[in-house]
């Protein structure tokens, strides 16, 4: 088990690629894109994701790239202030939790690599043999030990090991797009959010960043092809079409974005992550959609196991149960985040979004304050911790029985 393939250069791949190096393996990254893709949204690092990022020695490295959001913001239509809320609480974030745009932790976590990790952009496996020769789109065919599939919630590699994406892929019933858009609001470190029925609106800018970022998400299970983004511009367009406040010019930046990203809010859910010498990793294996807020987290832990129990194990199928053992019941804790976070998120009346603002507006007033926060905070705190995690020996790899 000694050259180890890892499909994807996402915060899996990256994060796995540098345990694999720790525990003496040779681990070479394949990304599809010509680079390590900037940008994205932001993402929260919390629980057992802060010890991993501990290990990895790069805590302070992720704390200067803070977010440093101070406010969410909540609007009217006709684009009054009606309540506000610190942002800690309104991404359910406590304590040492961190949030960082996703583009920056990728390039950290590339930084760490790079020197050491052979990495192959702008290319894709093709094909996987079971005597580990893999082929790809543009380069000469290789040989390796084992596949790591960390290529997200559309995995190409799971694709080709385990079959079509539709076995395992389950919509919850909402759309979600995000694109850079000028920072005409003049957002400083602050989250600005309309909700219609059945249709969120929301934008912030972080800190240094001089643009903001447009967030739509809104109730559909309308099929899409999420490799046709004329496509996709129109479904978000038709959806948010009647929604006032800053809306419609939103939609027209967003027309002009060059980083516009849409998909479903969606969960994949498999019976075995490994098949062979292959295996996954990540949202590839079971993402927790963008709702629950713990994808990052699941990708950080689930490298630092995944590299621990090969490193541990002589057979790859010992290693390979012995990583399933240990991540399924925490995935499982943190999936059940995503369906009830999005209804809190996507609201289906006008009277629920009333009680909501209400709410949101008195809670500083209210005698019942911290049972009320206890209710956002506490069962993403309690799935965030939901593992203990073993102290794999560091630059130990077992030998072959």
């Amino acid at each position: 088990m000694t050259n180890i393939l890892i499909s994807g250069a996402s915060i899996a791949g990256t994060s796995i690629a540098y345990w694999l190096r720790r525990h003496g393996f040779t681990p070479t990254v394949v990304e599809r894109a010509p680079s390590i893709r900037e940008g994205g949204y932001k993402v929260d690092i919390r629980g057992k994701a802060l010890d991993v990022v501990e290990r990895m020695g790069i805590m302070d490295r992720v704390r200067a790239r803070s977010t440093e959001m101070r406010v969410a913001t909540h609007y009217d239509a006709k684009g009054r202030k009606v309540a506000a809320m610190d942002a800690d609480l309104f991404g359910g974030r406590e304590g040492a939790d961190e949030e960082i745009m996703r583009g920056d932790l990728n390039e950290i976590l590339y930084d760490l690599t790079r020197s050491e990790v052979e990495y192959i952009f702008g290319d894709s496996i093709t094909s996987i043999s079971e005597d580990g020769l893999v082929t790809f789109e543009r380069s000469p065919a290789r040989r390796f030990d084992l596949v790591i599939g960390a290529d997200g919630v559309h995995s190409n590699t799971r694709r080709i090991v385990f079959g079509d994406e539709s076995q395992f892929i389950r919509d919850l019933g909402y759309r979600v797009s995000i694109s850079t858009v000028p920072n005409t609001l003049g957002l400083d470190r602050e989250e600005a959010v309309h909700a219609a029925p059945g249709r969120t609106a929301n934008v912030y800018s972080t800190r240094h960043d001089t643009s903001a970022k447009a967030l739509f998400m809104w109730s559909s299970t309308e099929p899409y092809d999420y490799r046709d983004v004329a496509q996709q511009k129109r479904q978000l367009t038709e959806a948010m079409a009647g929604v006032g406040w800053k809306v419609p010019e939103l939609l027209t930046a967003v027309g002009q974005a060059r980083d516009f990203y849409f998909d479903s809010i969606s969960q994949i859910h498999m019976d075995r992550w490994s098949r062979g010498r292959v295996v996954l990793l990540g949202d590839a294996a079971y993402c927790a959609s963008p709702a629950s807020g713990q994808g990052t987290s699941l990708a950080l832990v689930g490298a630092y196991v995944l590299a621990g129990e090969l490193a541990s194990h002589a057979r790859i199928e010992d290693a390979f149960a012995a990583y399933e053992r240990e991540m399924r019941p925490f995935v499982e804790k943190n999936q059940k985040l995503g369906p009830a976070n999005v209804k809190g998120m996507v609201i289906p009346s006008k009277f629920a979004i009333w009680v909501q603002l209400r709410a949101i507006k008195l809670m500083p007033h209210m005698p019942g304050r911290d049972k009320m926060i206890e209710r956002i905070a506490g069962p993403i705190r309690e799935a965030a911790v939901a593992i203990t995690l073993k102290d794999y020996q560091a630059g130990h790899q077992r030998t072959q029985a």
